[in-house]
């Protein structure tokens, strides 16, 4: 084969953002690359070596970064040993083995190499510094390119970032397209403007071959029947479907009512509805039910996150992660109707979404979801389609005219619905809670009414640059006692997501974060790096500091609103379940006991979202939503990271099956499975209908 270019194109919302040209020879692939996304470009020179096998020897990068710091990044191959630097990490191993390295700061083109090796290897191979990929034939498609109809054959890549991403080549191997998740892209949460400040992220929706790129929208709309299709596979692997009765036996109830664990109990389910809560000892089994083995663990209903943004593939996780119930805070309207229909139906796996109407105002910073109205009559228009289509509640976004916001709350409530959102720049949360706000969204933005001085936009990064000067708050002056007077005087609360304001203040270049540091090694090697990046933005070494009192300083905040009598909802603005675990422990490390805590998180949310009848507690004639836990989360509120198996509508998931999937490695085993007349395991990691 003798050496040829190809030239590629990064796609992100229908717009080129960037560029990928490809010199490849024998042995030998280099890269030229750059990403502009709105703001500095990313600029990348590649050079990779392969062996006979497509595994790179060698793979050295460098360039600039988005916040334009120089990259300088190698690996290499040596007399038995693997050596390797990048701006996450350095280390060295002796072995013989052919391990793929991961690239840390390289261009969406990876994803083809890293698919090439692993197909080489049989599928599967061990990366480099963790983890494992896996590349195999996901299915055949046609397409017209060029005007004639061709071939193409799909491979799925897992194991290198969260979500899998499908790589197109044609009869002959050579590469068309790489497309992933875009949903990721568009449902990122309100902190997108704060995004990693250093490495070359991929932000790319497509990489798409040059002569190729008029036909973006064909292949994005092949991503989402993909996914739909993977999605739906996975679904019929893991989501466990029963005929006959199911009963979780030896298991410790827990009671939000009385805040406690209930004597060892079995807990039967049957057509998606719990049928009888029996103490353990009076049980008379049914010789055809099936018997989940529960050895003395927790039995809780699902958690809520009561912010999320809802993500195909992170809706999978949130299920693995006993997280059966979110809000969704701002998404794409007519995407988010038709996943949730699947959800719905159980076709993919997902949890109960309780929608939000996003409204946005027009300007530069305008976030691009939900809807933009350009007068208050279009704005309220907006609420109208909200409250036809079932949403629960609308969300008022940061662009949005604060002399607007009155009669959007009273529309809002004249529908039954209710009216959340970030104070609008220019304007308190004082004024918006007097204009008929129910809750306020971010306890930063609650905090930010009394530090921010008049003129300053907090559609800027001074949304959390800000937040530094709070080490000078005094909580207890009369304008912070003036708000939360008035909150609780109009029965105002707080969806406080200290999770991802921990993230984002406390995250440092190189370290991972306690949040994080449970869970964060079994992930696929790129999310842990992105991960242990820094997300605030600073200009000295010393901000940092500035950004931890800020932190330590809204933990505070959250103790006195929980003391005042302030409802606070825990919520993440973030998709994998992972987080909503991390935001419970921090309401236990800023003063509210662990039972009172999980309370919260299961009844409370359920009734503040309309479900407390059907949802939020384990009880006769409510819809089976539950998870199972080693441990004892009113002890120690971290047992609810140790989730052995979860209820769903009725679907039974063990979590570990959830995570092979994604080439996550899973935190516990499931629980013995068996029928009542044969005490012999009948599951353990195969999934499907019983």
């Amino acid at each position: 084969m003798s050496e040829r270019t190809e030239q590629f194109r990064l796609v992100n919302s229908g717009a080129v953002i960037g560029s990928v040209e490809a010199t490849i020879a024998p042995g030998h692939v280099d890269i030229v690359s750059h990403v502009d996304y709105g703001g500095p470009r990313t600029e990348l020179q590649e050079t990779i070596q392969l062996d006979v096998h497509d595994v790179p020897t060698e793979w050295r990068v460098t360039g600039t970064s988005m916040k334009g710091e120089a990259i300088s990044e190698e690996f290499r191959r040596s007399d038995g040993s693997l050596t390797w630097r990048s701006s996450t990490e350095e280390g060295s191993i002796a072995t013989q083995d052919r391990l793929l390295y991961l690239a840390a700061d390289t261009s969406a083109l990876a994803t083809w190499i890293y698919a090439r090796a692993a197909i080489a290897a049989g599928g599967t191979i061990r990366g480099l510094p963790s983890g494992t990929v896996r590349a195999q034939v996901f299915r055949q498609t046609q397409l017209h390119l060029g005007g004639a109809p061709q071939d193409l054959e799909v491979l799925v890549v897992t194991g290198v970032a969260l979500t899998p991403k499908y790589v197109l080549v044609d009869d002959a191997h050579q590469l068309i397209a790489v497309v992933g998740d875009r949903r990721a892209a568009a449902a990122a949460g309100d902190f997108r403007p704060t995004a990693p400040t250093s490495g070359a992220l991929d932000f790319s929706e497509l990489l798409i071959r040059e002569d190729l790129v008029d036909m973006a929208d064909t292949f994005h709309a092949l991503l989402d029947e993909l996914t739909t299709e993977h999605l739906t596979q996975i679904q019929a692997r893991v989501a466990h479907r029963y005929e006959q009765p199911v009963r979780f036996a030896n298991v410790r109830v827990f009671d939000p009512r009385t805040e406690q664990l209930a004597p060892p109990a079995s807990v039967t389910i049957f057509n998606g509805r719990i049928t009888a809560v029996q103490d353990q000892a009076s049980v008379l089994p049914d010789a055809d039910e099936v018997v989940v083995d529960g050895a003395g663990g927790t039995l809780l209903s699902g958690l809520h996150d009561l912010h999320n943004h809802v993500e195909s593939w992170c809706a999978l996780l949130c299920i693995a992660t006993g997280v059966t119930t979110v809000r969704d805070m701002g998404n794409t309207n007519d995407w988010l109707l038709g996943l949730t229909s699947q959800f719905d139906a159980g076709s993919v796996a997902g949890p109960t979404v309780i929608k939000s109407g996003f409204i946005e105002g027009e300007s530069d910073s305008s976030l691009n979801l939900g809807v933009i109205p350009g007068s208050l009559d279009e704005a309220l228009a907006a609420v109208r389609w909200y409250g036809a289509h079932g949403y629960h509640q609308i969300k008022i976004y940061n662009s949005v005219n604060a002399d607007w916001v009155g009669a959007l709350t009273a529309e809002a409530h004249r529908l039954g619905m209710r009216a959340v959102g970030h104070v609008p720049a220019f304007t308190t949360p004082d004024r918006m809670i007097e204009a008929g706000y129910d809750e306020i969204t971010h306890v930063h933005q609650l905090q930010l009414g009394w530090l921010i001085r008049e003129g300053e936009d907090t559609r800027t990064h001074l949304h959390i640059t800000a937040l530094a000067r709070a080490t000078e708050l005094d909580l207890g002056s009369p304008q912070v006692r003036h708000t939360i007077e008035l909150m609780r005087e109009r029965g105002v609360g707080l969806d406080t997501t200290a999770v991802i304001l921990e993230r984002i203040l406390l995250s440092r270049a190189g370290s991972t974060l306690a949040a994080d540091a449970p869970y964060l090694e079994h992930m696929p090697v790129n999310f842990q790096r992105l991960l242990r990046r820094t997300f605030v933005p600073y200009t000295a070494p010393e901000e940092l500091d500035d950004y931890e009192h800020a932190f330590n300083r809204l933990m505070e905040l959250i103790r006195v609103l929980h003391d005042e009598g302030i409802q606070l909802w825990p919520g993440t603005d973030d998709s994998t379940g992972f987080t909503v675990h991390r935001e419970l422990e921090l309401y236990v490390a800023a003063g509210i006991p662990a039972p009172e805590v999980l309370r919260i998180a299961t009844q409370d949310c359920a009734t503040h979202v309309g479900l407390g009848h059907s949802h939020g507690s384990i009880e006769r004639g409510k819809v089976a939503s539950f998870v199972l836990l080693d441990g004892d989360p009113t002890i120690d509120i971290s047992a609810v990271r140790q989730a052995r198996a979860v209820v769903k509508d009725g679907n039974l998931y063990f979590p570990s099956e959830i995570y092979s999937e994604l080439n996550i490695e899973p935190f516990c085993l499931p629980p013995q499975v068996h029928l009542a007349h044969e005490p012999t395991q009948l599951i353990t990691t195969s999934g499907g209908t019983a």
